[in-house]
């Protein structure tokens, strides 16, 4: 029991905040315009936050980065892996979406308009989307993408000046370290503040929320376990032929279970790790591809990253299935998956970057992060094991052999 609070207590007081939340949203609703303030307060919190978070976690990573030419083929094949299969967990998210919609009996909760129904060229969306013409506007939470590049050019131009930005580099890690801990400190007031504007949302559309949630909820579970046993069993059988399933899944039982109880992917690299050596993964290649995919791949963040676009577009009445919506939404999982990864509770801040892009109303905030909460047992499970499949597929693309351990 002990254990069980430890790991999922923060979850736990979340689920409870949002009980409460709920409960007096349908019996007490003149109290709902008294709590209402403590969610806007939060939210804006997790907005101020954002822009700094974001620079720091992104140019640091980037800067630290070590560059061998070994280490180099190794990082290169892991980028092509990483980002196929992410895009394939998108796009099948998608499609799973198109054959179940989970948005049946859902009345829009805004008159909000589409920002993606602009009638400008592409060339103009692409410059407005990837830069800005004034330093200080990539300080606002519109210019969202801009901010991301920059912030990667900054890690970039840090790692080329070598020794001579030492001391920048040391700035960059220090100030991720002191934006990771402020998150910490943002996120002990989640359960009050989710709670608090979960009852807005109950007082606002009603009991049929609940049926709304229970919907994506069913659809997640349904498919990310048919994508666990299936897409990991064929990337498998594509890294080391017919005994590459056999084999993955033979070692991977202990990892499974370590994220199931963990409910974390850091806490579950040691069992990856002992896995990829009993698989014959060769540890140049483990040790580079399992530490770097543990915050920078997730399968799970993925899949949960579509159907919370999906689900924020129901609720405001918006057509998802447009082309450059979903090319957007594809776009935003593979930033969210590279960018969230190294940020405590950073599936949060892939849902601030999601919003900041589409220009969606605060309204459809508390929606996407319940989701991102209801679905994270499963997701850690899809996010943690998943580095070690990729550690095979890069080991075939890199052409080393498997020097598999026996029993």
């Amino acid at each position: 029991m002990h254990k069980i609070l430890e790991n999922y207590g923060s979850i736990l007081l979340l689920l409870v905040g949002i009980t409460l939340g709920s409960i007096i949203g349908l019996w007490l609703p003149p109290w709902v315009d008294y709590l209402k303030p403590l969610g806007d307060i939060f939210l804006n919190l997790l907005f101020v936050s954002i822009i700094p978070l974001l620079f720091f976690a992104i140019s640091s990573s980037v800067a630290n980065i070590q560059g061998e030419n070994k280490l180099g083929k190794i990082i290169g094949l892991m980028s092509i892996v990483f980002l196929l299969t992410i895009i394939i967990a998108a796009i099948m998210t998608i499609v799973a979406l198109f054959f179940f919609p989970v948005n049946a009996g859902m009345a829009p909760s805004t008159n909000v308009e589409n920002p993606m129904n602009d009638q400008s060229s592409w060339g103009d969306k692409l410059v407005s989307f990837l830069t800005v013409n004034e330093f200080n506007n990539l300080l606002s939470r519109e210019s969202m993408l801009a901010f991301v590049i920059f912030s990667f050019l900054v890690g970039i131009a840090a790692r080329r000046a070598g020794q001579a930005a030492s001391a920048f580099t040391s700035f960059l890690n220090a100030g991720n370290e002191v934006m990771k801990q402020l998150l910490l400190i943002l996120m002990k007031a989640a359960p009050v503040g989710l709670g608090a504007y979960f009852a807005y949302q109950v007082k606002t559309i009603g009991p049929q929320l609940f049926g709304f949630y229970a919907k994506p909820m069913a659809l997640y579970y349904t498919f990310g376990l048919l994508f666990f046993f299936v897409f990991f069993s064929l990337y498998a059988l594509l890294a080391y032929g017919k005994k590459g399933p056999q084999l993955f899944w033979k070692n991977n039982i202990v990892p499974s279970l370590t994220a199931l109880s963990t409910c974390s992917s850091l806490a579950t690299m040691p069992a990856n790790l002992n896995a990829a050596k009993k698989i014959g993964i060769p540890p140049a290649i483990a040790n580079v591809v399992i530490p770097l995919g543990n915050t920078l791949y997730k399968n799970g963040s993925a899949i949960s990253s579509i159907l919370k676009i999906y689900v924020a577009f129901s609720m405001l009445g918006w057509d998802f299935f447009s082309w450059s919506t979903m090319l957007t939404a594809i776009g935003i999982t593979v930033l969210v998956t590279i960018v969230a990864g190294g940020i405590p509770n950073g599936g949060y801040m892939g849902e601030m970057l999601m919003i900041s892009i589409y220009g969606l109303p605060t309204e459809a905030i508390p929606a996407v992060m319940i989701i991102g909460t209801l679905v994270d047992p499963l997701a850690t499970i899809l996010n943690a094991t998943g580095d070690t499949v990729a550690a095979m597929l890069v080991t075939r693309l890199a052409k080393e052999k498997f020097q598999v351990q026996e029993d």
